[in-house]
């Protein structure tokens, strides 16, 4: 029985597991960098261990995370989300090292990892993916333009290793495509340290449905429904829904059967994400497999009822799979929103700083997962996202109107958020009724930003000014 989990991550996610590892009366153990030494997790963890003094290489650094492990009696390892959490050599060295990696095997995280290897096993297993190559790198940039006109544009190019919206240049026409494939490999190579880059063909405006997988280790897979992430902004996800509102129950299952049959075909294990393209002819394409826990996870918990990170720390415990896909019953809609400490009227730059005032909204059917509290100072280091707001209704429309509540009750001063922002996308009509696609916020943003009220503005004039620049800003990319 695991008695002692090292959480290798920070924040909200590391919140999560903690509680998680309370529920199972499991002891906890955070490690931190110097600048985190105020954060919640640090605070609410049976044992705290400081792993360097620079923000980020500590949560990166795989073999002294596994020394702490060792030193401190833990026998598991949860990686969260980002960091190392996909990273098959961390997952490698926690197996050798006799220490349980809370995941998938590291053989199945390196070839879900590289989107090639994925795209050829998909494709060997009859799961249909979008059309598109192998890794460019060994090619001439006649054979890559050749390839693009093959595929037609317009293409999108991809970091084998990426993901996080990170590693992506859609190309519209021939002339820019060597500039971005130069510029996409050098982004791949900076976050992703593999420089590998393929091309699809661009699905345009699709809706991203994704099905969270659930499977022991003994060869039993479910899928626990789907979530629609298409409220997108530069691939980046900020709105989640859960079921999608907008398919029919018929798509539903046959889009359910063939993520069990991705994740079957490569042995996954544990909790994971097949992420799929859905066109406007409901022709869906395999695009990607998260193989850890999901951002976006809390929605699906609310719909099922069903604790995914204990699920995940049971599996890893060797527990069998209680459930069949006939006990899986979703009720309800429920919607994440992600709040940011980011500044919309400045192109969506970070805004750290000093938390003054923190009340979170509460009320019926109303979650916060969050690492925030009252004069918690926001490091500038980190990814910018604040908290996650969840909410449950009956109905779609429902769940959209607790969502604007809520968010109206949201308060977190003194630094800048996009909370004004996401309630200006509960009003849009298209959100509303549940038809919308990855363009979303694109086509939206004009409407969005003059919905958008300005809290820290306190002079009118100021904020029609703002709004006026913005909109510039928004038809000079367009023109371009």
């Amino acid at each position: 029985m695991i008695h002692k989990i090292l959480i290798a991550n920070r924040g909200e996610i590391a919140v999560r597991v903690i509680r998680a590892c309370r529920d199972l009366h499991i002891k906890s153990v955070a490690v931190y960098t110097e600048p985190d030494y105020e954060c919640l997790h640090v605070k609410v963890a049976d044992e705290a261990y400081r792993i360097g003094t620079d923000a980020i290489r500590g949560y990166l650094d795989s073999k002294r995370i596994v020394e702490i492990a060792k030193a401190c009696g833990a026998d598991a390892i949860h990686p969260g989300y980002g960091f190392l959490s996909e990273n098959y050599e961390f997952a490698k060295e926690c197996e050798e090292a006799g220490i349980i990696f809370i995941g998938p095997k590291s053989d199945v995280i390196r070839k879900m990892g590289n989107k090639n290897i994925a795209r050829y096993l998909m494709k060997k297993n009859g799961i249909p993916v979008v059309p598109g190559t192998e890794k460019l790198n060994h090619c001439t940039l006649e054979e890559i333009k050749l390839q693009a006109l093959k595929i037609g544009y317009p293409v999108i190019l991809k970091a084998s290793g990426g993901g996080g919206g990170r590693g992506i240049r859609v190309v519209h026409k021939e002339e820019d495509l060597e500039k971005s494939f130069e510029a996409c490999k050098r982004e791949a190579l900076s976050f992703f340290k593999n420089d590998e880059v393929f091309m699809e063909k661009y699905v345009i405006n699709p809706r991203h449905i994704e099905f969270q997988i659930l499977a022991d280790n003994y060869g039993n897979i479910i899928h626990l429904c789907e979530r629609d992430c298409s409220i997108q902004r530069r691939h980046q996800k900020i709105i989640e829904i859960a079921p999608c509102p907008s398919i029919s129950e018929k798509l539903r299952k046959t889009i359910g059967v063939t993520a069990v049959a991705a994740a079957k075909a490569v042995g996954y294990t544990n909790v994971g994400t097949v992420e799929f393209l859905l066109d406007d002819y409901n022709r869906f394409y395999f695009m990607e497999m998260n193989t850890r826990i999901q951002v976006e996870h809390p929605i699906t918990e609310e719909i099922t009822g069903i604790d995914l990170i204990t699920r995940q720390i049971r599996i890893a415990n060797g527990e069998i799979l209680d459930l069949e896909q006939s006990d899986i019953k979703p009720r309800g809609f429920a919607i994440e929103a992600r709040i940011t400490a980011e500044n919309v009227w400045k192109n969506f730059i970070p805004s750290p700083g000093k938390i003054t005032e923190y009340f979170p909204a509460l009320g019926p059917s109303v979650r916060v997962d969050s690492h925030l509290y009252k004069d918690y100072t926001v490091p500038p280091y980190y990814d910018s996202l604040l908290a996650k707001l969840i909410v449950k209704g009956s109905s779609y429309d429902s769940a959209v109107n607790r969502l604007e509540r809520a968010l109206k009750e949201f308060v977190i001063d003194d630094i800048r958020t996009t909370v004004p922002f996401l309630i200006a996308i509960t009003k849009i009509r298209e959100f509303r009724r549940g038809y919308f696609d990855t363009s979303f916020i694109e086509t939206h943003m004009e409407e969005l930003l003059e919905k958008t009220e300005d809290r820290h503005q306190e002079n009118k004039e100021e904020v029609i000014v703002a709004i006026a620049a913005a909109l510039q800003k928004i038809k000079e990319s367009r023109q371009s």
